[in-house]
């Protein structure tokens, strides 16, 4: 299992990135709106694992509540997992509170889930497992060409 990126809420990824380029030298490689979640996205890699900038494009999205509520800052902490269904039976078995039961279809044909704060010490925990999006049609928006790539992000 290794860290497959930081989610960090920003009120801009323009003025965040800033700092990342300036600061560490990281560029993004990679960017995407999110039209379910409001939310646009900017993937800045950092050695083995990314530094995700997340940006509300609504006053209603959850990273804008996220940012009302919270400030900027940590979101979330995505972690890369062999088999994503193994690692939710896995934590659902020691009682772990799970935002998704089963997993969806992420960013790069990736499978996502989320794990709820109140089970990881305060954490918004995302699994991910990197794969091809074949198969992926059991998974909901798995294979409409047409849905997003990425995912809901939940605001807490």
């Amino acid at each position: 299992m290794k860290i497959d990126h930081i989610g960090i809420a920003t009120r801009g990824i323009k003025e965040s990135a800033g700092f990342w380029r300036e600061a560490l030298g990281l560029e993004i490689t990679d960017t995407e709106e999110v039209a379910e979640q409001k939310v646009r996205v900017a993937m800045l890699p950092a050695g083995e694992a990314r530094i995700e900038l997340l940006e509300a494009v609504s006053a209603d999205s959850p990273i804008a509540k996220f940012v009302e509520r919270r400030g900027p800052g940590i979101h979330h902490i995505a972690v890369r997992v062999d088999d994503i269904r193994v690692a939710l039976a896995r934590l659902k078995e020691k009682g772990a509170r799970l935002i998704d039961e089963e997993p969806r279809a992420g960013a790069g044909g990736c499978l996502v889930a989320f794990v709820h704060p109140s089970s990881t010490g305060g954490v918004l925990l995302e699994l991910v497992e990197n794969r091809p999006a074949k198969g992926s049609e059991d998974v909901p928006g798995g294979s409409d060409s047409s849905s997003p790539k990425r995912l809901r992000v939940p605001g807490s």
